[in-house]
């Protein structure tokens, strides 16, 4: 470790790992049950971010009634939930960084605002050995999603860190938003869902193109 951190809280979807087909596909999925025009891989990448619930409402033409998106976003979800692992896989480098971050003693965590349980299935299948907390979507006990910093403080304390020793690792402007809030050092991406441009002015302390890049930063 370097001395001034010793925590990492990551985002999850475009940061730890390419979900991207598996959300088109399961939005999709229900865009065509119920007859609505299907989207396009580029189309979701440029919506993702917000959650399940932002994610179906964007898909969905501009003016659906709130009614309908209530009645079809347990569906989605529950598809999402029974198809998260079929294309979905951790980026490349990715087990590695964490892998050597562990080793070096750095407490991990995940937050993110997919549902809390595709959350913890997800880092229970990847990422268990080095990732201890992994915190998703649960609005009904309280805990407001990103952008506002309730999961990462929850997952500081999990972990039992400080936020004067923790970093926060995202690939969107909703994860800048999120460590702004929180106050905390943004780490971001750009091999997740945003296009390099457009992370460069959102001012992050780092930008990164390699995941091997954190150990650079942080070691």
């Amino acid at each position: 470790m370097n001395g001034r951190y010793d925590t990492v809280v990551f985002d999850l979807d475009g940061t730890l790992m390419d979900t991207l087909e598996d959300l088109a596909n399961a939005v999709n999925e229900i865009l065509r049950r119920y007859g609505y025009p299907v989207k396009t891989i580029g189309e979701v990448r440029r919506i993702v971010g917000n959650g399940l619930r932002q994610t179906l409402t964007l898909c969905l033409p501009e003016g659906t009634e709130e009614a309908v998106i209530e009645k079809l976003l347990p569906e989605f979800a529950a598809f999402y939930q029974e198809h998260c692992q079929i294309k979905t896989k951790p980026y490349d480098g990715i087990e590695d960084t964490l892998r050597e971050l562990c080793a070096r003693g750095y407490k991990l965590a995940i937050v993110s605002n997919k549902r809390d349980e595709a959350v913890k299935t997800l880092n229970r299948e990847c990422f268990a050995a080095y990732v201890k907390v992994a915190i998703g979507e649960n609005e009904s006990a309280g805990i407001r999603k990103k952008p506002a910093p309730d999961t990462v403080y929850q997952a500081i304390r999990e972990l039992g860190s400080e936020k004067e020793r923790t970093v926060y690792v995202g690939d969107s402007e909703v994860d800048k938003k999120t460590a702004d809030n929180a106050g905390l050092p943004c780490i971001s991406v750009d091999w997740g869902f945003r296009d390099r441009e457009e992370l460069e002015k959102l001012g992050p302390a780092y930008l990164i193109s390699r995941p091997e890049e954190l150990l650079e930063i942080l070691c």
